[in-house]
């Protein structure tokens, strides 16, 4: 009953938060954008399967900051905090007892590859979201990884329902190099303001910069505009 109590509190504030961020998701660029850039039939959000500059790979290559951190399980913890009413700070054991979700998505890397098709599995950034509760003037959310990457998004990209942390990817545990035991995925932008080995979630009241777009990268990451570099 417990269990089944705790579900339902989730669904409710997921449905909040939903509602909240619906208009605002339903005018970004990766699914609102008339004239999109791209090549190929219409992807599960309407978009050219291929974004402008990208070509289809088979292998999932292999990008990082130059570490690439092995995380005990009994020794990982996610913390998501910032500007919500229920900070919390997660198990290994409790994030795989939220509501899991499976996914099949497409992976875009700046680096002008992207792999389709993806299976994922692991737990949505709605759910979580929902969980904490985000205070009314949370904007954006900074994500952190144990190898000491940060990216921003803002949380009408977020709380896209194909936006995962995923520990699983073709039916294996997600493997080390490429950001597990888990990561997230943002299959609307390109790949880096995913998290690899992510530990931490802040949600922000204004934006920030995170790694790479202090360093130049573009602040939005649209694929289908081409949206690579900051123009400043």
């Amino acid at each position: 009953m417990e269990e089944q109590e705790k579900l339902n509190r989730i669904i409710e504030a997921r449905m909040k938060l939903k509602a909240r961020f619906e208009e605002k998701m339903k005018q970004t660029p990766s699914v609102a954008d008339d004239l999109p850039r791209g090549s190929g039939a219409p992807n599960r959000h309407g978009m050219p399967t291929i974004p402008i500059g990208q070509t289809a790979t088979v292998k999932w290559p292999v990008l990082d900051l130059g570490y690439q951190p092995n995380i005990p399980l009994d020794r990982w913890r996610l913390t998501i905090d910032g500007a919500v009413e229920n900070p919390l700070r997660l198990t290994w054991k409790e994030f795989l007892a939220l509501p899991q979700t499976k996914g099949v998505s497409d992976f875009h890397c700046v680096t002008t590859w992207s792999k389709l098709n993806m299976h994922w599995k692991g737990v949505s950034m709605l759910d979580l979201a929902a969980l904490v509760h985000p205070h009314e003037n949370a904007t954006h959310i900074m994500c952190y990884g144990y190898d000491t990457y940060s990216t921003n998004i803002s949380l009408e990209e977020a709380l896209k329902p194909d936006v995962l942390l995923v520990h699983t990817f073709e039916g294996q545990p997600l493997p080390i190099e490429h950001g597990g035991p888990a990561r997230m995925i943002t299959p609307q932008l390109y790949a880096w303001k995913g998290s690899k080995w992510i530990k931490r979630i802040e949600f922000l009241t204004e934006d920030k910069l995170g790694f790479w777009e202090d360093r130049g990268y573009s602040n939005t990451a649209y694929p289908w505009r081409n949206d690579r570099y900051s123009e400043d």
